[in-house]
């Protein structure tokens, strides 16, 4: 009984640190894409090329495109590490239920290390997981993106704190969380749902016939299950970014002018008004492009870490018993 427990314990941490991992490298290696985001839907000037060309204008124009950081890595890497683990605990949950799963496909012929769902299933532990962990993350969502704006000159994440607290008080750490919480829970489950049917489809094609090619082991290679992942997590990134932009542009306009953009509705009726429909596709190439490639990369780190974990341990429980 206490060795189950450990190795549940010890599971929850794995998904927690891989999580943290793929979260805090894609935060980092696309964080110039977050903040030219930030800045052409701060302006409503919607061209990409004025956004850039005003960062490259400062003095230190390399570490100008990696302002902010800091709050995006902690946010996206705490963030990732609370929503794979959370995710995990509902999908191993769900298991349970009978109108929850799916029939189990051969591990040879998928490319997925993940508990196997329904459609309904993966949408809702995608989307329940995202509020949750959008909800704890709030303050550090407003500090980043108040931090990548030109609209304020925050010297470090200490001093937006207090100000936020100073001026606004505790509901300024939450500004616009409806808008978030409208983007990101219907986005996470949405994209769950599509990044599955897409490694399902891929997979499918990659082995069309029931045949499986000689000598592929126990499960699918490594590679190809990398390669497979990662291309439909690109597919369900840039679908659902199209999809939630909207919410994005309005959450971000709450977060940055709170006292002109008072909440999602006022705030859509008022972009609309003065600047167009277009206002709220603001920022979607580059929303797009990285939430496409960040999320995909997150995916495939994520499940690749998971996949390796689980053989290790697969492997040493196999000692053991001999």
């Amino acid at each position: 009984m206490s060795q189950s427990i450990s190795r549940n314990k010890s599971s929850s941490t794995f998904h927690f640190l891989a999580g943290l991992g793929s979260g805090t490298l894609g935060a980092v290696l696309f964080q110039p894409f977050d903040l030219l985001k930030t800045r052409v839907q701060q302006s409503g000037s919607h061209s990409i090329r004025a956004a850039v060309r005003d960062i490259a204008n400062s003095p230190n124009a390399l570490t100008a495109f990696w302002r902010g950081t800091l709050p995006s890595a902690l946010r996206t890497g705490v963030g990732s590490a609370i929503y794979f683990t959370t995710l995990n605990v509902i999908r191993q949950r769900a298991t349970a239920l009978s109108f929850a799963t799916v029939p189990h496909t051969d591990p040879r012929q998928s490319s997925s290390s993940l508990p196997k769902l329904s459609n309904t299933a993966n949408m809702a532990s995608g989307a329940f997981a995202r509020a949750f962990a959008g909800f704890i993350l709030m303050p550090l969502t407003v500090i980043k993106v108040r931090y990548e704006s030109s609209l304020y000159s925050y010297k470090s994440i200490a001093g937006a704190a207090k100000d936020i607290y100073r001026t606004e008080r505790l509901p300024g750490f939450f500004a616009g969380f409806g808008a978030t919480a409208i983007r990101d829970a219907p986005y996470a489950g949405l994209y769950v749902l599509s990044y599955e049917q897409f490694k399902k489809r891929l997979s499918s094609w990659h082995f069309p016939s029931s045949s499986i090619p000689h000598g592929m082991g126990m499960g699918m290679g490594g590679s190809l299950s990398a390669t497979i992942n990662f291309s439909s997590g690109v597919l369900a990134g840039a679908t659902c970014s199209f999809i939630s932009n909207p919410f994005d542009a309005i959450k971000t306009r709450i977060q940055l002018q709170p006292r002109q953009y008072r909440n999602m509705l006022q705030a859509c009726r008022k972009m609309v008004a003065e600047e167009g429909l277009r206002s709220l596709y603001d920022g979607l190439a580059l929303r797009m492009t990285r939430k496409a490639i960040g999320s995909a990369l997150a995916w495939m780190l994520y499940e690749e870490l998971i996949r390796r974990a689980e053989t290790t341990l697969h492997r040493s429980s196999a000692r053991d018993h001999v």
